[in-house]
């Protein structure tokens, strides 16, 4: 009989779910030709690894990925659409070399993901340093006003640029009537 509990499946369960939820939503935005569906395939996979990060004991950062990736972002890149001209381009069939770049991407990707998966499995880790914080909002919070304030200062400057492109884009998109 085996002697794991149902907790644990349980918990495998979420982890696939998860995982499923990630990797389909990111799937969805690369592989569709419509704007909308790759933004909710956005939107899926950005909810997909909050919960990958709240699996992890990671409430603060599943709570902001919600936040800042599906709240701000995927917002603004739905805004932006609003504003852009309604009529879409007829899609042209896929050439020969549309398909040819395509397989070379799907192999690239595939022998990095392989390559990172046996580094990781296979590979020397050295032990953890004694200093290990509890990944709570306090130690985030100092984290971040002290060891990384530059990189989040850019971080928020690259998104505040990123949304004045996007709406700048979306505004010359349409006609000036």
């Amino acid at each position: 009989m085996n002697s794991f509990p149902i907790s644990d499946y349980l918990a495998v369960a979420i982890f696939v779910f998860c995982l499923a939820a990630t990797v389909g939503g990111a799937l969805l935005a690369v592989l569709t030709a419509r704007i909308i569906r790759s933004v909710c395939g956005l939107m899926i996979c950005c909810i997909g690894l909050a919960g990958l990060y709240y699996f992890l004991h990671s409430p603060f950062l599943a709570l902001m990925e919600i936040l800042i990736y599906v709240g701000a972002v995927c917002v603004t890149i739905v805004f932006a659409v609003m504003l852009a001209e309604p009529d879409e381009p007829a899609r042209e069939e896929r050439s020969g070399a549309a398909i040819l770049w395509g397989t070379v991407a799907l192999t690239v990707g595939a022998a990095i993901c392989w390559g990172l998966s046996r580094l990781s499995l296979q590979g020397q880790w050295t032990a953890p340093a004694a200093k290990v914080t509890d990944g709570s909002v306090k130690a985030i919070g100092v984290s971040l006003l002290t060891t990384y304030s530059m990189a989040f200062e850019l971080i928020s400057l690259v998104l505040l640029v990123a949304i004045i492109g996007a709406l700048v884009i979306a505004r010359t998109g349409r006609s000036k009537a």
